[in-house]
């Protein structure tokens, strides 16, 4: 990698997520962090404090996005300033990784995207779980056809907290759950039918199921909740051959593969007077393969500075994010209609 011209990244935002991507900028050999900034006073001195590299830092984001001597800005804001401030930064002529939802409005994802191309610059979203091994992993077991013909996945993503309030539980958490489903698919949902409830914030579902149909008629269920006594991070993917369980919140064992299915023999012509059909479970070992790679956060901001460096598009790109949008945004239409079954797209 080239050491003698770092990128400098500016940053925005240092909340719940930012300080990760402050330190990860820090750490990597062609970029070195600008200027970082908050409106919270106290956040911007404990980072300081804790990343000494960082050059400066501001409460005007506006003029950290404006910044001459910036490459590129990192965003990690509430979602409701994505908009603004990435417009900004493309008009800027800055590279751009922001936190997803890119945005919770349709078009104004569709015009970022269209504004990212026509700008020529790199417009990233913060689809984390892209970057983790385990994801990647059953990726290429999905696509080499080891697990057969997918069923059906099911996923899991629950807590108690953090609550938001500037979106639901179905676009903070189950937007992470659509981009792996997407990634591993190579695909994205034809439609979806959705529940949800809001106990906590009367205009905001804290929980939420969603059913999606993917082509050859794969269903995906997306259980997303801001209130539940357990963290769950939890994706279940059924094969005709295999099945295989993606558990980030098991450090030892992320990935295990279940050499499992039920055989569905061949219907007599006779068939009992239960009509009953003969299937038989066939058992088989627990494989847990050993992944190595660093951190999805990490990895995320390596591959951003690349696809600058390159020129190559992200796999997290603003156009993979809008597919997330478009499906979440059916989703909520359906919560709106009564779980009315909503198309999000033609088969």
């Amino acid at each position: 990698m080239n050491t003698k011209n770092p990128l400098t990244i500016n940053c925005i935002g240092l909340g719940h997520w930012g300080p990760n991507l402050v330190r990860a900028i820090a750490s990597h050999l062609s970029a070195r962090v600008g200027t970082v900034c908050d409106l919270n006073e106290s956040r911007l001195a404990l980072v300081s404090r804790n990343i000494p590299s960082i050059n400066q830092t501001s409460r005007d984001a506006l003029a950290t996005i404006q910044d001459p001597s910036a490459d590129a800005v990192v965003i990690a804001t509430p979602t409701n300033t994505h908009y603004t401030l990435v417009k900004a930064a493309l008009l800027a002529g800055k590279h751009v990784l922001v936190e997803k939802p890119l945005t919770l409005d349709m078009n104004e994802a569709c015009e970022l995207a269209e504004l990212a191309l026509k700008v020529d610059k790199i417009l990233a979203v913060g689809h984390v779980f892209l970057f983790n091994k385990g994801v990647q992993f059953i990726r290429n077991l999905i696509e080499t056809g080891e697990l057969g013909a997918i069923n059906y996945i099911f996923s899991t993503r629950t807590n108690l907290g953090p609550i938001r309030t500037d979106c639901n539980a179905l676009w903070d958490l189950a937007s992470h759950d659509l981009s792996i489903i997407n990634y591993w698919l190579g695909t994205t949902p034809i439609s979806v039918t959705a529940r949800g409830q809001a106990f906590l914030n009367p205009l905001i579902e804290d929980v939420v199921v969603a059913n999606f149909t993917y082509p050859e008629n794969v269903l995906a269920c997306v259980h997303a909740s801001w209130l539940n006594p357990s963290k769950v991070r939890q994706i279940t993917v059924v094969g005709e051959k295999k099945m295989v369980i993606f558990d980030d919140m098991n450090l030892d064992a992320p990935v295990r593969i279940f050499l499992r299915t039920i055989d569905i023999q061949d219907q007599p012509e006779y068939v009992d007077s239960y009509g009953t059909f003969r299937m038989n479970i066939l058992q088989g070992d627990v494989v847990i393969p050993h992944l190595t790679g660093g951190q999805p956060v990490a990895n995320q901001i390596n591959h951003f500075i690349d696809c600058i460096q390159t020129g190559a598009q992200p796999i997290n790109s603003a156009e993979i994010a809008v597919d997330v949008i478009r499906g979440l945004a059916a989703a909520d239409r359906s919560m709106q209609s009564q779980s009315l079954l909503t198309m999000i797209r033609e088969n």
